[in-house]
């Protein structure tokens, strides 16, 4: 397995080279630092599998059997004394895989509301950031004879395309189980205070040189440099553009630590549908649901939709493919204006293909990497202070700017994945939500279908389920309309 950016494996034994830790990546640290009691920092999701149900041991085993491909499951995160360094990840040595693998269960027949309450209790709860940062929870007692894998890991840990690389490695592709790996793990000896600062130290003294040889090769290369400055100059002054008011609504505002959680669903097909006759990529028509989704939440807020955007912040990978092996942050960033005040559901994929082409080559995302990567070049101590006024400022600066919400679209795999012979139905993701956005969604792609996973406040937003059952109407009006056209 390829190292993770910014050291070598720690946690595989006789595989760990020479002393270089394995240092959190300014953004990965980032995610860290902006956590607090009501910021919670975990993505996850809830997999919905065929019954019967597992023995817990017999889920141990398989979760146990599949950790030496994953070794950051078996890490801990260890700061820096005095903030002298970004934190590094080291080999957990009080390691219990059954604090991590939980066991529940609902009455049953347990309904898909009652699973969606207990994932909002469970996604409620900061991870304990002195263990490994994941758990799981297999959840027994739904209807249909089907149980649930909730799962939820920490933003610094992976980000959406790396948390799906994880999916299937946990998951087999056939009901046939895979064989365990072995595992020759053994934690490497924690390091001390002392070394934790001899280490910063010695990435501080060699960053310097790092930062005139990266200078140098860039001056190698004067017309591949001045192009990547002209694409960060024309996304900075697009982004610049979306910083400017709109009027306010009930989704943006102070949060408290409980989170709602409701899904939605759809089909691929219908996607192909829609594109076949009115256009449009499977973002854009995810889109213009999800702004259906909006329009009738604010509605029902007895806010009037018309003349107004949910500006929402969209993430996008920007890994490479050779980086697909690497499970840190590898993510940026556009801005979309969810045009809710248009009611004719046409004319409001339309209007989104359009944005979302504009985007596309304003270089949004091109620049907000860029940004992101500077950030590497601070002391870390001033970057994890400019982290946290980064998060107080986003209190005003999110509703200065009008960033309403956070809309994220994960494509999962095609086929179907099993749980020790068990079929997966279903797969719907979580995504986290921090102050001032009251509510965010996450879209999943699996075998054929789309889940819409919304996450919201609990006392803000306590009708979430109106978003959700928009988005499947918006999904259905398409449907219609294209079968129309056709």
């Amino acid at each position: 397995m390829p190292a993770p950016a910014g050291g070598t494996i720690i946690g595989n034994g006789a595989d760990r080279k020479g002393t270089l830790v394995d240092r959190l990546s300014p953004l990965d640290a980032s995610f860290l630092h902006i956590e607090d009691d009501v910021n919670h920092m975990h993505i996850g999701s809830t997999a919905i599998f065929e019954g019967p149900p597992p023995a817990y041991d017999e889920l141990l085993a398989m979760v146990r059997g599949k950790l030496p491909l994953v070794p950051r499951y078996r890490q801990r995160v260890r700061t820096v004394p005095y903030e002298l360094g970004r934190p590094v990840w080291a080999d957990d040595s009080h390691f219990n895989l059954t604090y991590h693998v939980r066991h529940t269960g609902l009455p049953s027949p347990g309904s898909r509301e009652q699973l969606r309450n207990l994932v909002g209790r469970v996604m409620s709860q900061k991870l304990d950031q002195t263990k490994a940062l994941w758990e799981m929870w297999m959840v027994e007692g739904l209807d249909e004879g089907h149980w649930a894998l909730i799962t939820k890991a920490h933003h610094a840990m992976v980000d959406g395309i790396a948390g799906t690389d994880l999916l299937a490695v946990l998951l087999d592709d056939s009901p046939e189980p895979s064989a365990p790996v072995p595992d020759t793990w053994r934690p490497e000896a924690d390091p001390s205070d002392l070394q934790l600062l001899g280490e910063a130290l010695t990435d501080y003294l060699a960053s310097p040189y790092e930062q005139w040889r990266a200078v140098r090769a860039a001056t190698r290369r004067p017309r591949m440099l001045l192009g990547q400055a002209l694409e960060v100059a024309r996304g900075l002054v697009s982004i610049a553009g979306v910083v400017r008011a709109t009027p306010e609504t009930s989704l943006v505002g102070p949060i408290g630590p409980h989170r709602r959680y409701a899904w939605a669903r759809a089909s691929l097909e219908d996607v192909r549908t829609i594109r076949s006759a009115l256009g449009g990529t499977v973002n854009d028509v995810v889109l213009a649901a999800v702004t259906r989704g909006f329009r009738d939440l604010l509605l029902a807020h007895g806010e009037p939709p018309e003349d107004r955007v949910v500006r929402s912040l969209v993430p996008v990978s920007v890994r490479r493919p050779h980086e697909r092996g690497s499970y840190n942050n590898r993510v940026s960033a556009v801005f979309a204006e969810l045009p809710v005040g248009i009611a004719d559901p046409a004319e409001r994929l339309a209007a989104i293909r359009a944005q979302m082409k504009g985007l596309k080559q304003s270089k949004q995302a091109v620049a907000a990497e860029t940004l992101t990567q500077l950030s590497g070049f601070a002391p870390p101590l001033l970057l994890a202070l400019g982290a946290r006024a980064a998060t107080r400022a986003a209190h005003s600066l999110g509703k200065r700017a009008g960033i309403s919400t956070v809309t994220t679209n994960v494509p999962g795999p095609r086929h179907a994945l099993y749980a020790l012979g068990r079929r997966m139905v279903e797969a719907c993701p979580f995504v986290p939500i921090a102050s001032p956005l009251r509510v965010g969604v996450a879209i999943f792609s699996y075998d054929g279908r789309l889940t819409f996973g919304a996450t919201a406040d609990f006392d803000s937003i306590p009708d979430v389920d109106v978003l959700c059952q928009g988005v499947e109407a918006g999904m259905g009006e398409l449907v219609k309309i294209a079968e129309a056209v056709r």
